[in-house]
């Protein structure tokens, strides 16, 4: 199977650099990240349709069959079907206890001046040990409040091993914006083939936001990635309901395509009537 569409393709080549393993088994993918099982995206399901609501309950039993113990589910679709296919068609899913995600893909080629800049923040590379610890703990201060916050240390250390890793191997580069030395908000920028790099983790420390920092952040970084890269196009996968997709958009990047998936939470109920 290979992947069409944009936001797929482009994830899973910095999964497999990440150290992810993809198994190809003909209308799916099986994609596994041993070294973080709390990464539900990294152990995930992708098929290359939109399944009929006959064989829902089929492939919800190939993933607990693939993954057994994980907790969580995790299954996106690709293909022609998945582009187009409207969110009712999963509501199977959503009916057995699992999310619809329909995320936007934006791509930009060049980008805007939106003129709300930071000026008083530092805008740099992460490269010492202190830096990528400060990395794991802004995570853990942008994290969801449920979240298990173990669980959530575990993978977001995990996480920060890759995101190092792609970077020494040359990938990309993880910046931050500090603020007093202190790191306030994040993002990679990795190439993930000829022509294209990947947005990663945009992040802004809940106390600091509304500053211009992310946008700040994003203009240095999407600029360093024109020029160093080598990539004529810019990538960034965004919830259409979480208000960072607003300054996407006004920093130049434009709706391409939809990423379609489904995810349920461990210990979430596995069916509405449970």
């Amino acid at each position: 199977m290979q992947p069409a569409s944009l936001g797929y393709r482009t994830n899973l080549a910095l999964l497999r650099a990440g150290g992810s393993v993809v198994e190809d088994r003909g209308d799916h993918l099986v994609v596994r990240t041993p070294a973080n099982p709390e990464f539900w995206w990294g152990n995930f399901l992708l098929l290359d349709h939109v399944p009929p609501a006959a064989a829902c309950e089929g492939w919800l039993a190939r993933f607990e069959a693939a993954f057994p113990g994980f907790g969580h589910v995790a299954i996106g679709f690709d293909g022609p079907t998945a582009l187009e296919a409207p969110e009712e068609d999963l509501s199977w899913f959503e009916d057995h206890g699992c999310a619809v995600t329909a995320d936007v893909v934006l791509t930009a080629s060049a980008l805007a001046e939106t003129g709300r800049r930071n000026e008083t923040a530092t805008y740099r590379p992460l490269r010492s040990d202190d830096d990528w610890a400060a990395s794991i703990d802004l995570r853990l201060r942008c994290r969801d409040e449920g979240l298990d916050p173990e669980d959530y240390h575990r993978f977001a250390a995990a996480r920060a091993q890759e995101h190092r890793r792609l970077v020494a191997q040359g990938h990309g580069e993880w910046f931050g914006a500090f603020v007093d030395e202190m790191l306030v908000s994040q993002m990679g920028l990795f190439r993930t083939e000829p022509g294209l790099a990947r947005f990663q983790s945009v992040e802004t420390d809940p106390a600091f936001r509304r500053r211009g920092l992310a946008s700040s952040l994003l203009h240095h970084v999407g600029a360093w990635g024109l020029a160093s890269l080598g990539v004529a196009t810019l990538v960034i996968v965004a919830d259409p309901e979480y208000h960072a997709i607003a300054l996407y958009r006004k920093a130049g990047f434009a709706d391409t395509e939809r990423q379609l998936g489904v995810e349920r939470r461990p210990g979430a109920a596995s069916s509405a009537t449970s």
